[in-house]
């Protein structure tokens, strides 16, 4: 069963170490990985493979990075290929369906680096220069009001139509004022999250199957600010809208989070994978 910890008991502690984390010197953030970059995966041997371009050795000595997938048990080629990039890799093989939820808490559990990336296999940086350069100096300031980041989402370039253009501007908007007036909230496409204030509210709910997101943030926001970020540009594919259309997918956006607000718990029994 699903607990929040008691924040007030164990928050001093966790103040302290991430003071020491980000007092590291230069030589030891290179010795060890200041990035874990999760991204959970099922059944995605269609479109894992493109993020061997952007999660390359080059990049990740340049920006000192780890890439961890963490596989819900797919039994198509996801795992074979996403062994071509990733540092690690998890698998579940319980016989029971893992939610998204935790898969993202097994890929953390593995983890070394103490900044946490949660970005979804379809979804990659526009600029991968500019993600990583913000990040590092995000990072390492000692002084920083907000311990996590909410990215600015657009879809794939060559798959975006005029609507598509007008949903993530309204929508980006849309999370950009719920963070302002602090209820928290960024898109699973990607979070960002110093590690230990992860730990600090036990990670994602694992057993929230839609809005698992919306409800990370939102108990992140009860002890830190969080910054939406418009710098930090992540492309996804708008597949699921390509299915459902952008009023159904919003209506099941909607009803999770209330659910979640009101019960601790997601309306949707199963989240389809949409492939």
């Amino acid at each position: 069963m699903y607990h929040e910890p008691n924040i007030q008991q164990i928050k001093e502690t966790a103040d302290t170490s991430l003071t020491s984390i980000l007092d590291l010197k230069t030589s030891e953030i290179t010795r060890i990985p200041l990035i874990s970059i999760i991204i959970p995966t099922l059944q995605e041997e269609k479109i894992i493979g493109n993020l061997r371009n952007y999660y390359t050795k080059e990049n990740k000595a340049k920006y000192n990075f780890e890439v961890i997938v963490s596989d819900g048990g797919s039994t198509d080629k996801t795992v074979e290929i996403a062994k071509t990039f990733a540092d690690k890799v998890v698998i579940h093989k319980a016989n029971y369906r893992q939610t998204i939820s935790e898969g993202r808490n097994k890929g953390a559990e593995v983890s070394s680096g103490n900044i946490l990336v949660f970005i979804n296999a379809d979804t990659y940086p526009e600029n991968i220069d500019i993600f990583f350069n913000y990040i590092l100096n995000w990072a390492t300031k000692k002084e920083c009001k907000y311990l996590a980041i909410a990215c600015y989402v657009l879809g794939f370039p060559d798959e975006m139509t005029t609507g598509d253009k007008l949903f993530y501007t309204v929508h980006n908007a849309y999370v950009s004022l719920l963070n302002k007036i602090k209820l928290g909230m960024g898109r699973g496409e990607c979070q960002i999250v110093k590690k230990d204030y992860f730990k600090l509210v036990n990670g994602y709910n694992p057993l929230i199957v839609a809005g698992e997101d919306f409800d990370l943030f939102r108990r992140l926001s009860k002890h830190t600010q969080i910054k939406f970020e418009p710098k930090l540009i992540v492309l996804e594919s708008p597949r699921r809208f390509r299915k459902y259309g952008y009023l159904k997918t919003i209506w099941f956006w909607m009803v999770n989070s209330i659910s979640i607000i009101l019960f601790g718990k997601s309306y949707s029994k199963e989240w389809e994978a949409i492939r």
